[in-house]
């Protein structure tokens, strides 16, 4: 058995670490990467210290079904990188990178031992079509690879440069790693971040810790920022699992956006909390004022109400299987709440919460709603709001990419994959194999929860290629 892995980031450690838990006849795993990041994949290489992992270590176990994995191999690392507010550790991205390159290396040596032989190869795939009952990969270098099945990690899309400002002086159209794209930013000047999501937060979080004196504007249509994360309470959700979701579609062979909010509504009635009010909550996101409700959301960091925290936890644990189950209208229905959805269910850490309330209170930070267009002009750029026009200096591009979107470099490989009939576009984005010998991990997965980028999405997609028909059986 040769399985190809194109791609060496979260969705590939997933992959080898489940092949090394329940494999059982020898092969061969080829990793193509031609990053030197190995395992860390784009969001884990080295970086400034400020660029933090988002969510508490329950929600970044790369071993599906172990939401204790991360947390113990992070052990004593931990201490140093406690946040008082959450009283959780919150570790600099690159660490969180080693955590993932030992499960690699610890899942490779495991498969190593059973008998497999895992190698990698610096190199981009650029091509793949089968031949009988192999595949032949091509990669850059024109060289020829051939395995029995193919495993898609390829991350996710490459930014989009949504204002046609790619080289002009002063544009950052991808900001990550922030230690390089930020170094050529002097400091008094004036920088409007187009987003506000987590990547615009981190933006603004490392432009503080370099010590930027001037003005920062936080721009995007609608102006809203993720939510905070509130303090653990250690309580296990009753009602919206994973158990409940299966058993309702196992008893009537289909599941509901209804029967999804009838849960939830019963998981706060059995706390004793109104249902009705986090929905108020929720439908307030669009039209608060932004900074207002990251104040609020702060102060809540541990307030004990479970609704906020109950939609942030199962939006990872039960999401991914819940979408698979939903109508085409029911995700409809979701979709239209797009950016609510994502902002509760990637909350901002609350130490990057305070950054930013610091910086609002001082004046240096605005959050404004609506942008009509962003030019470049004399030396700077002019920006055209919704509200009136302004100048800026630089301009950092902190929107990412649509979900299931390709990214460029792995865009000949697609190609090529959808020319051979081996893989079909979904209507949502993102590819679907037609061959049950290929197989997509991650971001690229067509029809996919909208919540694409979670590391618990990533994993559960993982363990899924390897028990369904393909590699390992």
């Amino acid at each position: 058995m040769d399985i190809a892995v194109v791609g060496a980031g979260a969705a590939a450690v997933g992959l080898l670490d489940t092949l090394a838990a329940t494999a059982d006849r020898p092969g061969t795993i080829t990793v193509f990467e031609p990053s030197p990041q190995l395992w860390r994949g784009r969001p884990y290489g080295p970086d400034l210290d400020t660029v933090l992992v988002n969510s508490p270590p329950a929600l970044m176990s790369i071993r599906h079904s172990d939401f204790g994995h991360y947390a113990a191999w992070l052990g004593p690392r931990g201490t140093a990188h406690l946040d008082e507010r959450l009283g959780q550790p919150l570790v600099p991205r690159a660490l969180y990178g080693s955590y993932l390159a030992h499960t690699a290396e610890t899942a490779s040596a495991a498969l190593s031992a059973n008998g497999w032989q895992v190698r990698v190869v610096v190199g981009r795939v650029t091509g793949a079509t089968r031949r009988g009952a192999r595949w032949s990969l091509r990669t850059q270098d024109g060289r020829a690879h051939e395995a029995d099945h193919v495993a898609l990690c390829v991350g996710g899309g490459t930014p989009r440069d949504h204002y046609g400002l790619d080289g002009a002086p002063g544009y950052v159209n991808d900001p990550y790693p922030l230690a390089r794209a930020l170094e050529r930013v002097p400091l008094s000047s004036s920088v409007t971040v187009i987003g506000t999501g987590l990547t615009a937060v981190d933006v603004v979080v490392s432009l503080a810790a370099r010590g930027h004196t001037g003005p920062i504007t936080l721009l995007s249509r609608s102006g809203v920022l993720p939510h905070v994360w509130q303090r653990p309470l250690g309580h296990r959700p009753r009602q919206l699992t994973v158990e409940r979701v299966a058993a309702l579609h196992r008893d009537r062979g289909a599941v509901t956006l209804d029967d999804l909010v009838g849960l939830l509504s019963s998981e706060l009635a059995e706390a004793g909390e109104d249902f009705g009010e986090l929905v108020a909550d929720l439908l307030a996101t669009g039209t608060e004022d932004p900074v207002r409700r990251l104040r609020k959301h702060l102060a809540a960091v541990e307030d004990p109400g479970r609704g906020r925290r109950l939609l942030q936890e199962t939006a990872h644990s039960v999401g991914p299987y819940a979408w698979r189950l939903l109508s085409e209208p029911d995700r409809a229905r979701l979709l239209r709440h797009f950016r609510t959805a994502t902002s509760v269910a990637s909350p901002m850490v609350p130490v990057n919460a305070a950054t930013l309330m610091r910086l609002a209170d001082a004046g240096q930070l605005t959050v404004v709603a609506g942008v009509r267009g962003i030019e470049a002009s004399d030396g700077g750029f002019r920006v055209h709001g919704n509200h009136g026009d302004s100048a800026s200096d630089v301009v950092v591009n902190a929107v990412n990419p649509p979900p299931h979107a390709i990214p460029r470099a792995a865009g000949p490989l697609v190609t090529a994959l959808l020319a051979d009939g081996s893989a079909e576009p979904h209507p949502a984005g993102g590819l679907v194999p037609a061959d049950p010998r290929l197989h997509v991990v991650g971001d690229l997965a067509g029809g996919g929860s909208f919540l694409t980028s979670s590391i618990p999405g990533t994993a559960a997609r993982a363990a899924h290629a390897i028990v369904a028909p393909g590699p390992g059986q």
